[in-house]
């Protein structure tokens, strides 16, 4: 099929080069423009999609919005069958909706009606969620709002990160994404309404979210860290000496122990919660490398019974 691909992060190539292995004709990719980017912030820096295209040979086009005559002109003149979108992060005006023979399909990261928006993944994970999937869906003009078609359940681990999530979800939606488009080019594939039972929205995850709540249970604790690891990272603020130091958390385990939230246990980092406590396995200072949490003790960077603090509390 003649395809025009939209998306933008990581989680998106995996699709666009299942597409291409499978033969698609792929005629366009749009993506976000390149923005800056790299540790000072000042390297131009192009989306995973648009290195993948580029790697692929295909042609590139990255509108800063879909809704000018320019960019539907741009749109329309690849004359697609179908266009599949993949976490693209822009919205598609009803003219793009209505323009390939076969509409906009998006390979969304949740099991809808649950999660519609802009972070599944991590609401998910935060959540406490026990599943999630990939959704194969027509786009219309509300927010994940079209119908069905194909799903994959896929558990979610007590280990799993967001990061770790998003990688075995973003391989999953390039299967369902090639078996979709072979049953729609074969006319078999049949869609179906959302429920109107359980509808909840994932909204985009803020950096002013990312602060750990020591007092809640270690499972939940857990899952908030999990759920915002890698990016932007869960944190919370830790004496050194004389200063308080910022710590991401990125990976723990739930483990028995307690004490007053906050406060660490032993010299493996086991971080007391309101109820149980967290066994530390990957957590990184400000502008340090990511480290097991012994390490970090290990290294004189805490100490047992030193205790971390919010940053909202003098």
């Amino acid at each position: 099929m003649r395809i025009v691909f939209m998306g933008a992060p990581e989680f998106s190539v995996p699709t666009l080069q299942s597409l291409v292995r499978a033969k698609h004709q792929v005629a366009a990719i749009f993506t976000r423009p390149p923005k800056p980017g790299g540790r000072r912030g000042f390297e131009i820096t192009k989306t995973p999609v648009h290195e993948a295209a580029e790697a692929l040979g295909l042609p590139v086009y990255t509108p800063l919005t879909l809704r000018s005559k320019e960019a539907l002109e741009l749109f329309l003149s690849f004359d697609a069958d179908v266009a599949v979108v993949v976490a693209y992060g822009l919205i598609l005006p009803k003219p793009i909706l209505e323009a390939p023979e076969f509409g906009c399909l998006n390979l969304h990261a949740s099991l809808l009606p649950r999660w519609r928006g802009a972070a599944p993944i991590q609401r998910a994970i935060m959540a406490g969620d026990a599943e999630t999937g990939v959704d194969l869906m027509r786009i219309d003009e509300g927010l994940d709002t079209g119908p069905i078609s194909i799903r994959e359940v896929v558990p979610i681990l007590p280990e799993n990160t967001a990061g770790d999530l998003a990688r075995r979800l973003s391989k999953v939606a390039a299967g369902v994404g090639v078996t979709g488009l072979a049953q729609l080019e074969g006319g078999t594939l049949e869609f179906r309404n959302q429920s109107d039972l359980g509808v909840c929205y994932a909204p985009r995850i803020d950096k002013s979210e990312a602060e750990i709540d020591w007092s809640r249970d270690a499972n939940e604790v857990r899952n908030y860290i999990h759920g915002l690891s890698p990016n932007p990272g869960a944190f919370s603020l830790l004496p050194l000496g004389s200063a308080l130091e910022r710590f991401k958390i990125l990976r723990v385990q739930a483990v028995p122990g307690g004490g007053l939230p906050g406060t660490i246990l032993d010299a493996n980092m086991t971080v007391a919660c309101g109820s149980a406590a967290v066994l530390v396995l990957e957590a990184q200072r400000a502008g340090r490398a990511v480290l097991p949490g012994r390490e970090i003790m290990r290294g004189n960077q805490a100490v047992v019974g030193a205790a971390f603090r919010s940053a909202r509390k003098p």
